[in-house]
């Protein structure tokens, strides 16, 4: 067989079929492709109708500013677009698309239909089969904005279509693309149908409540109800939107949306970020939930590095990994039981049990001189300011209430304002006693031993570089680490905390994590993982009798701590059942 074969230009179809693959995976593509255009063309309104899984049919309407009749034909051309026009706009992208490939390729893998109108204008139509044809233009009536029709997906490619999946797969990807596309722009209403079947009809949202509605209905009950709001901003760029609790988590990644500028991406620098902001809250394995919008300058920030836009580069990554970072943390750290506010939706009553308002800073002075456990804990059984009656009152009730019982020697039951509260009290002291160690530890330093035998560590020598260029960072955290030849590193001092840690996999992960993300948390996690075992074992154990004062003792030190929320292992410390809860279980008011 001869391998050498002449170098020549790919015929047009075989071009716009190879781009097609890039762009147009499934149905679900289409759907993305063309809801992006619409948002682009200024759409207030979006329908979509799915036939066959989207495969049958795919049809997506929007009432935006449409296409004149003239460049329609223009429109399913490769490389055409109105979105830019050079270099310099290329590099400040602000539409969803500009690459001008998704029409062409799509034209030429399916059978296409364009009806477009402009303002004070006729309606225009414009039909093609699989790029084997001439498009042509015809009259005909359309209200303003533009109608996209596919039909018979990959009928030309039948390997492509073999690859798809089942009708009600098929959908739930386009179900999966409607919902992620609608999250991102409140002032849009959209609909979906399916089988000429509504599935989903979500009016503008313009208000904090309206926005609440079509979170609730996109992303469920129990993502508002666990939601922490997130406003943080920075010199050129904001974030705001949502991060769910610890104790919402998923087994998959499946309700995690980030947006930069609009645009939803998957940018594994982000996520790490945010993984990191939840490391000290959540259960292993399990996978935090968050709706999060990033506004940037659009020079920041580089969309044109995929074909599907999904992904992006940040032109100074590691300070987007500290904003994210530091944001969430913060939130997840003032998540504490200040005050109940419950979410109300659009009239509806009081449809969730309660949402927190937060409040900054950990108020536990005394421990900033002394780290034993003893001492810590003996600062939870202080005389309470209150006598052991319960205090009824609610004009200065604090936001926990006041104790009532202890049950079986694991729960503490105190009455709150609205309701009754149940904490978990080895949970709850767990985490007083790791977030006390951990600020006591932050204000004294962490104490440094030297190794009888310093640790020589064989790596390559761009990770010698790294640890060279990063010795500060190791230093911090009481590590003595120095480069002692091209590819060799030498380790001659730990911390006391980790002298039981593996040393040298501790040392590669961190330079791991730092030559692809420009920073690590590794060094602090390991600190905080020991601290959180001297935690478990210095609080106070189940079966042990607390007095009325001692209960509302651990009660104030809840309200005062930062992620009080979960103990140390991302387990809930306290829940809250309300009045209207409670007159439920007795049928009261029926």
């Amino acid at each position: 067989m001869n391998l050498i074969r002449p170098i020549r230009v790919l015929t047009p179809r075989l071009a716009n079929q190879i781009a097609a693959g890039e762009v147009v995976e499934r149905p679900a593509s289409v759907a993305k492709e063309l809801i992006e255009n619409a948002l682009d063309a200024g759409a207030t309104n979006i329908d979509v109708d799915c036939y066959a899984g989207g495969v049958g049919r795919l049809c997506v309407r929007d009432n935006g500013h449409g296409i004149t009749s003239d460049q329609l034909p223009l429109a399913l051309s490769r490389h055409a677009t109105s979105k830019i026009l050079n270099l310099d706009d290329l590099e400040s992208v602000v539409t969803l698309g500009f690459r001008g490939e998704a029409l062409a390729s799509i034209a030429s893998v399916s059978r296409l239909e364009i009806k477009s109108a402009v303002e004070d204008c006729p309606g225009a139509r414009v039909s093609i089969e699989g790029r084997d044809m001439i498009p042509v233009v015809e009259a005909t009536a359309h209200p303003r904005g533009t109608s996209v029709d596919v039909r018979d997906l990959f009928f030309n490619t039948p390997a492509r279509r073999k690859f798809l999946k089942t009708e009600k797969t098929e959908f739930g990807h386009i179900d999966s693309i409607f919902t992620r596309q609608s999250l991102g722009r409140f002032d849009v209403s959209f609909s979906l149908t399916n089988q000429d079947r509504l599935i989903r009809r979500l009016p503008m949202a313009n208000t904090d409540i309206l926005k609440a509605e079509r979170v609730t209905t996109l992303l469920g009950e129990q993502f508002i109800k666990n939601a922490l709001e997130v406003r943080a901003e920075a010199v050129g760029f904001s974030l705001k939107g949502w991060v769910c609790r610890a104790t919402h988590n998923r087994a998959q990644a499946d309700v995690q949306h980030v947006f930069v500028n609009g645009r939803i991406v998957k940018d594994k620098l982000v996520s790490h970020a945010l993984r990191q902001a939840f490391r000290d809250v959540l259960f292993h394995g399990r996978h935090p939930c968050y709706l999060l919008y990033l506004e940037i300058d659009p020079t920041q920030v580089d969309v044109n590095v995929h074909p599907t836009k999904y992904e992006v580069r940040f032109r100074d990554s590691r300070l987007i990994y500290d904003f994210f970072l530091k944001s969430v943390t913060r939130v997840l750290a003032d998540d504490r039981p200040s005050n109940f506010k419950p979410v109300k939706l659009l009239s509806t009553e009081s449809r969730f049990s309660g949402q927190l308002s937060h409040q900054s800073g950990l108020n536990i002075e005394d421990a900033r001189s002394n780290v034993g456990i003893e001492t810590i804990s003996a600062l939870m059984y202080r005389e309470s300011h209150s006598n052991d009656k319960v205090k009824t009152s609610t004009d200065s009730m604090p936001p926990l209430g006041y104790a009532l019982a202890q049950l079986h020697g694991v729960y503490i039951l105190a009455q709150a304002t609205e309701g009754l509260i149940l904490v978990d009290m080895h949970a709850a002291h767990e985490r007083i006693i790791y977030e006390a160690l951990k600020l006591a530890m932050d204000d004294s330093g962490l104490v440094s031993q030297p190794l009888l035998i310093p640790l020589v560590i064989h790596v390559d020598e761009g990770t010698a570089t790294t640890a060279e260029d990063t010795l500060e960072i190791f230093d911090q955290f009481g590590l003595g680490l120095q480069r002692i030849g091209p590819e060799s590193i030498r380790l001659d001092r730990v911390p006391a905390l980790l002298r039981n840690a593996s040393h040298e996999e501790l040392i590669r992960d961190v330079l791991a994590d730092i030559a692809e993300f420009g920073i690590s948390e590794r060094l602090k996690a390991s600190r905080d993982q020991v601290l959180s075992k001297m935690a478990c074992y210095g609080a106070i154990r189940a079966n042990r009798p607390l007095s009325l004062a001692e209960m509302n003792a651990l009660l104030r030190d809840i309200e005062r701590t930062e992620r009080s929320g979960q103990c140390n292992h991302g387990r809930p410390t306290w829940t809250f059942i309300s009045m209207h809860e409670l007159d439920r279980l007795f049928s009261r008011g029926r």
